[in-house]
């Protein structure tokens, strides 16, 4: 059986949860209980907090676990990182009041930064070959400007409110971090296969969310112009229709292409343009 660790709580632990059961693994957490056996896959699942999830799976209490990348990074343990998971995407990064100068990393020399990343703060200032004090804490960092702990910060960063709420500014970002899926070093052949299993579940439903199902008519003396936009996983789909000189065509469209193919179709004269969301997507 392969043993998991995720996020007992927090920004992880809903969309962990939610790609477990998107891959068609049910579980059974009822009364916030932090361990679980899935219904019908061999996986155990442990709930822990984020920080302590490396060390879990370094110790092979756990085999894989779905962790930050941040905390991944920070806790600096011998792990593979196996897979990015794309969803709770952030950033690490250098905050100072707002109200000073700020011109480049070279200004942070001398300065008293509190954070709780000390590993990867401090591997940022020696690769800039900056001199400057880290000060450790675990948590609340955002205040230690203002109560004169520090005088700048370095913490995770998602839309910049908490920043401004206390006065500070982004200056450097040390890192983009998301949710990433690692691996113990130590994984046998049997759960090196379930391992495998579950990444193809996992990729079927990531693909599903960067993918659209597109189905349109368009005139015949457009196909090929169409299909040259519209290559889907091969090449689209294309069924004449019954009205002469019409073809009826089906293919897959990447998210983040989506409105400019659109476009691109409604130029090459395409109607009655149909987008459907994709459960699975298993190549």
């Amino acid at each position: 059986m392969l043993k998991i660790a995720v996020q007992k709580s927090g920004r992880l632990y809903e969309e962990s949860v939610k790609l477990l059961k998107e891959c068609g693994i049910h579980l059974n957490n009822g009364n916030k209980q932090l361990r679980t056996t899935a219904e019908n896959f061999p996986l155990e699942v442990f709930f822990l907090r984020d920080d302590d999830i490396p060390q879990y799976v370094f110790d092979g209490v756990a085999d894989i676990g779905i962790v930050g990348e941040n905390v991944f990074l920070e806790k600096n343990k011998a792990l593979d990182l196996v897979y990015r998971l794309g969803f709770g995407k952030c950033r690490l990064s250098i905050a100072i009041p707002k109200e000073k100068q700020y011109a480049s990393v070279e200004d942070l020399a001398g300065l008293k930064i509190a954070t709780t990343y000390a590993h990867l703060t401090q591997e940022f200032l020696l690769k800039n070959n900056i001199d400057a004090e880290i000060h450790e804490i675990s948590g609340s960092v955002e205040i230690a400007p203002g109560i004169g702990l520090a005088d700048a910060i370095c913490d995770l960063v998602s839309s910049g409110s908490t920043l401004f709420t206390n006065g500070l500014k982004e200056v450097e970002t040390i890192l983009s971090s998301e949710a990433v899926l690692v691996a113990t070093k130590d994984l046998s052949a049997e759960k090196t296969i379930l391992l495998d299993k579950l990444l193809m579940r996992i990729n079927a439903v990531k693909m599903a969310r960067n993918n659209k199902y597109i189905l349109l008519n368009a005139p015949n003396h457009q196909l090929e112009n169409i299909s040259a936009i519209l290559p889907g996983s091969k090449s689209p789909t294309i069924v004449p229709l019954a009205t002469a000189g019409w073809s009826s065509i089906q293919s897959v469209v990447n998210e983040n292409d989506f409105w400019e193919v659109i476009e691109k179709l409604k130029a090459l004269e395409a109607e009655g343009i149909l987008v459907v969301p994709i459960e699975k997507m298993i190549m």
